[in-house]
């Protein structure tokens, strides 16, 4: 069931991939640790994975695709805990040692073979409408700032704060569950500057003096992320010139976006014209990145992902998943943004930060 067409590296990578890139940011094991004994970390990471069990199944429990629904949200609740009970003991069993793709890949791996295909489904289509409502507002609120430098500001914490939208943190499945979220209200509430990595002011002054050609922007989570937060600044790349492709999932994985649902996204918010919110969007274009995780390894991408990047001169990975459990430190023959919010406590400890603090890394070519 996993994305089978074929797959190459991202062309945009640092060379030679294999000795420079490594997907996943946080070293859960070291060469000296003994291969059949589970570390700190793969344990504590292990947990984390645990502990999101109950809440993936009570959306499959709820799945009104899948016959039995309910039985079978138990055995996959039964079968991925055992999954990883038994890498506690064995770090080598199920294609182990873990690192956070094999943890992500195996989750799907059980959902689908139990024939869940989206469990999030609802929840995406509910989110989405609801960020659509209010995506002409968020971007004339951020026409209106006519200083370049506050108004990149503003969309950088627009995504930031669309971030949250994040059903695969345990913490945050919970707050959702109870009151839905507010975009404007997360936009002020992000912790206080300086972020744990902040490169925000380099990039606003780039961003008065450089214009980019063409952009590739590795999106996240449905709802308010991809609409408030990552349309709103692919409007503004287009408004300037520039060409922006936007790579999303081949297959559903969490809540996060998919390239069919994003199209469709698109098409729903244009006019007409074909225009977003006023701005030509005949340069802007959808891909599908090939993956099927909410976190992503750019040495195995799709083809059709790799052709259309191939001359990018920005690249950006957004959202916690992609970003920062991945990616973190991936190193670009282009122009880099690394952007999303820590959303588990795990990954705020490795990076010395706090909780729901944000990460905004950018690297010059």
């Amino acid at each position: 069931m996993e994305s089978s067409s074929p797959s190459v590296p991202f062309p945009l990578l640092q060379a030679p991939v294999e000795s420079t890139y490594r997907a996943c940011t946080i070293p859960y094991r070291f060469p000296s640790d003994n291969p059949r004994k589970a570390t700190p970390v793969e344990i504590q990471w292990i947990d984390l994975f645990l502990n999101s069990v109950p809440s993936f199944k009570q959306r499959a429990e709820n799945d009104p695709t899948v016959p039995d629904a309910p039985a079978k949200a138990e055995k996959f609740a039964q079968r991925y805990t055992a999954m990883l009970e038994e890498m506690k003991k064995n770090p080598e069993s199920h294609g182990g040692p873990p690192d956070c793709i094999l943890l992500c890949r195996l989750r799907e791996l059980v959902l689908r073979e139990l024939g869940f295909r989206d469990i999030f489904k609802k929840v995406k289509d509910e989110e989405n409408a609801k960020a659509m409502s209010l995506f002409e507002g968020v971007v004339q609120r951020n026409d209106e700032n006519e200083d370049d430098g506050k108004r990149v500001e503003n969309l950088i914490r627009g995504i930031l704060a669309g971030n949250i939208f994040d059903l695969g943190s345990a913490q945050l499945a919970e707050v959702f569950a109870k009151d839905g979220m507010s975009f404007l209200a997360s936009c002020q509430n992000l912790v206080s500057r300086p972020w744990v990595i902040d490169d925000l002011d380099a990039f606003k002054s780039k961003w008065t003096k450089k214009s980019w050609e063409k952009a590739v922007i590795f999106v996240d989570n449905s709802g308010a992320d991809v609409i408030l937060g990552i349309l709103p600044f692919a409007r503004e790349l287009l408004r300037r010139g520039a060409k922006v492709i936007l790579a999303a999932n081949d297959m559903p994985s969490i809540n996060d976006v998919t390239y069919p649902e994003l199209i469709e996204i698109i098409n729903k918010l244009k006019d007409a014209d074909g225009k977003l919110a006023g701005v030509d969007a005949s340069n802007l274009l959808v891909a599908n990145s090939g993956n099927d995780l909410p976190v992503i390894d750019l040495s195995s991408v799709s083809l059709e992902l790799a052709f259309m990047a191939n001359d990018a001169d920005l690249v950006v990975l957004e959202g916690m998943g992609r970003a920062i459990e991945t990616n973190l430190y991936a190193q670009m023959k282009c122009d880099s943004i690394k952007i999303g919010m820590v959303k588990h406590p795990e990954v705020a400890q490795f990076l010395g930060g706090r909780l729901y603090d944000c990460v905004f890394k950018f690297n010059e070519a």
